[in-house]
């Protein structure tokens, strides 16, 4: 599993349920999120993660999609999100951060699997809490610290 990655974009909104805009810096704050997107709160998904890599899955099925345009937080390069554990802990930046939730279910279908007839973030987008505090920003790294052992049932 490659433990080492990179922030490619940090994207917010003012309201949910739209595509979200790049930022030059975002501030990470412990158990809310990222300043100033309407996803940021006192819950489990408070910033979500979808890699480059999936995001070009959908711009080869002919889609004109870019970092934010699923709705996610941080565009991320280097790293298989979905493969890891709930519980790994990551440092974005200078900011820690705990994976909590693999995909999420797709109540309303978006613009994007309206005009695909499918879209990765429901499989591959990840979501994190926010245990210390930090700064994000294109290029920043992105270092797995914590990777639990995956449970296998007996």
């Amino acid at each position: 599993m490659e433990t080492n990655g990179s922030v490619l974009a940090v994207c917010i909104s003012e309201q949910k349920g739209i595509p979200k805009r790049q930022i030059d810096v975002g501030a990470l704050r412990e158990n809310w999120g990222l300043e100033g997107d309407a996803h940021a709160g006192e819950w489990h998904r408070q910033v979500s993660l979808l890699a480059m890599e999936s995001i070009a899955k959908m711009q080869a099925a002919g889609l004109n999609v870019k970092p934010g345009s699923f709705a996610e937080n941080i565009t991320t390069e280097g790293i298989v999100l979905y493969e890891l554990p709930i519980g790994t802990r990551m440092r974005i930046g200078d900011a820690l951060a705990e994976v909590t939730q693999i995909g999420k279910v797709c109540h309303d279908r978006c613009a994007i699997y309206y005009q695909a007839g499918d879209c990765v973030m429901p499989r591959e987008g990840i979501f994190v809490k926010i245990l210390e505090p930090g700064t994000v920003r294109p290029g920043s790294p992105i270092e797995l610290v914590d990777v639990p052992e995956e449970q296998t049932e007996a």
